[in-house]
């Protein structure tokens, strides 16, 4: 078995042991145990806040208290942030013991952290598998597909949709937008020689986060040509070609057209 293939190995693991497990994309909900945690038992929408605020930010170091209320509430006071930090160490351990450390929330001075090592994250597992994608790419496809087949499975919808108004849970979701689009994107042309249905399939499913992915029309022409399917092929160019004058009043791209230059020439 390969580094690359024991990764994955390992993400799986990682999932099924893993005593808190919270999903982000498309809903927001948080496992315990196996057991999904109510609404009630996190108490005040604060407190969800703050821990959704810990998630998008779980690459960065300790984070100060003040600067996590400075980002989350515009009128605060230290009462709101204790609250809100008890609430999810109530709902995450219930029958933690007093006067002991928290396991999930971690905490140096007056700053705090997620233990990533300790919670699966849809969207930090996404990531992952990506990653694993990416680094077989060249020598190992099979377990590409496997990995991006993966990250496909996890993405729900965009990151956090109860806080699209948010600018703390802007960043999150550009980036899981583009990683997920290239996941999409990657897989479709790995496939594309011997599944070019799958391809377009994908490179739709691509066009349904962004549709004015141009990768994802020249994937689908290619796949329709694949199929000796001319006539779709040109018709996929014409579509993305209005799109991108809709959206942004622009042209497709030197390399699109030249790709329809060379289904036309087809007899």
């Amino acid at each position: 078995m390969s580094e690359l293939s024991d990764k994955l190995q390992q993400l799986t693991e990682f999932y099924e042991q893993a005593p808190i497990k919270i999903k982000t994309l498309g809903q927001f909900s948080v496992w315990r145990n196996e057991e999904k945690i109510s609404s009630k038992e996190f108490g005040r929408d604060k407190t969800i806040q703050l821990l959704q605020y810990l998630i998008s930010n779980r690459h960065r170091h300790a984070l100060h208290k003040e600067k996590i209320m400075d980002n989350l509430w515009e009128d605060w006071n230290d009462r709101d942030f204790k609250v809100a930090l008890h609430g999810i160490n109530k709902a995450l351990e219930p029958n933690r013991p007093s006067r002991t450390e928290p396991q999930f929330i971690l905490r140096q001075g007056v700053s705090y952290q997620l233990a990533t090592d300790k919670v699966w994250i849809d969207i930090d597992a996404l990531e992952k598998y990506i990653i694993i994608g990416n680094q077989a790419l060249s020598e190992e496809k099979e377990i590409a597909k496997k990995a991006y087949k993966k990250a496909i499975e996890l993405y729900q919808g965009v990151f956090l949709p109860n806080r699209i108004y948010e600018d703390w849970s802007s960043e999150e979701r550009e980036k899981s937008q583009l990683l997920i689009l290239g996941a999409y994107i990657t897989l479709a042309e790995i496939l594309l020689a011997e599944n070019p249905l799958e391809s377009i399939r994908l490179a739709q499913a691509a066009l349904a986060i962004d549709n004015t992915w141009e990768d994802a029309y020249r994937l689908q022409m290619r796949g329709y040509l694949a199929k000796g399917n001319r006539p779709q092929a040109i018709k996929t160019y014409m579509k993305c070609e209005v799109i991108l004058e809709e959206e942004y009043g622009i042209s497709p791209l030197p390399e699109t057209k030249q790709l329809l230059k060379e289904i036309e020439a087809i007899g």
